[in-house]
């Protein structure tokens, strides 16, 4: 059996689940039962099979709903592993850091090349990091308390999850001394991140090696999933960029979250329109049961 969950960004009207069933008969996908997860904004449909004609027939059709497909035997997920800048908190960190050089638009578009895959992004890190050679370090304690926000509904995801017994991972291309005091922020179990190059107080235009990458990403997923004794179907990956492409091509549920073109096109799922706490819905948990604090 399968399941097409629907949330709603605004509120899901009843009529509207009816007519996601009616389009899975037409898509011979044979519905047998629906059910609200939270009445006015979250339902699951159940459906017997073909689970891509089943995405095709609902993906993009109401307006500010997001819809997600899967096994229903693999929902719960035992693994969360997520990107940090864009995903877990609402900024791309080395664009803010870029502004306190003065040179935000060079470096942004940039990086907005590199998520969007036109980059080897490892050479567009080193390239973009360079250029804040002599940047003084108190700057990003700064950039960290002006700048950062964390994701909404980050919190909620990290937490509930962590509560109900999934470890949780936070693995970033971008650097320690954000990524360290977000993770503690949201919950987080681990930390993975790249780390900037500082001398005399200043960064000296380099990144230390072994660059976090897409690799590091994909190879942080299948250690966890080796490590904890988990079957692949029982994790969840969350990203935004080129980059996340492949832990979330890896993943059980791969989750692309506001993201661009390439990503969304080979995620198993699109989050456009609601924020993180869309993830919960996504596996069935109600909002009497986050832990958001």
């Amino acid at each position: 059996m399968f399941i097409a969950t629907l949330i709603a960004a605004d509120r899901l009207e009843a009529g509207q689940v009816s007519a996601a069933i009616e389009r899975l008969t037409q898509a011979g996908c044979a519905p047998t039962a629906s059910a609200w997860i939270d009445e006015g904004k979250a339902a699951d449909l159940l459906f017997g099979q073909m689970p891509d004609a089943a995405r095709a027939a609902l993906e993009g059709v109401f307006p500010r709903v997001d819809v997600a497909v899967q096994s229903i035997m693999s929902r719960p997920k035992a693994l969360l592993i997520a990107d940090m800048d864009s995903t877990m908190i609402t900024i791309e960190c080395i664009d803010e850091l870029a502004d306190y050089a003065g040179i935000k638009p060079q470096i942004a578009a940039v990086t907005e090349a590199a998520m969007r895959g036109e980059l080897d992004f490892a050479a567009a890190l080193d390239a973009r990091v360079a250029l804040l050679k002599g940047l003084d370090e108190a700057m990003i304690d700064r950039c960290l308390a002006e700048r950062v926000a964390i994701m909404p509904g980050a919190v909620a995801l990290v937490r509930t999850m962590r509560a109900r017994g999934a470890a949780t991972i936070l693995v970033s291309g971008g650097f320690t001394r954000f990524a360290e005091p977000v993770a503690a922020q949201i919950g987080f179990d681990q930390v993975i991140a790249n780390r900037l190059g500082i001398e005399a107080g200043r960064l000296d235009g380099t990144v230390a090696r072994p660059i976090v990458d897409s690799g590091t990403k994909e190879a942080t997923l299948l250690a966890a999933i080796d490590a904890k004794c988990l079957s692949p179907e029982a994790t969840l990956a969350v990203g935004d960029g080129a980059n996340d492409l492949a832990m979330i091509r890896r993943a059980g549920l791969g989750v692309a979250y506001h993201a661009k073109p390439v990503v969304a096109a080979a995620a198993d799922v699109r989050i456009d329109h609601n924020d993180l706490s869309a993830l919960l819905y996504v596996q069935g948990i109600p909002r009497r049961d986050w832990i958001d604090r």
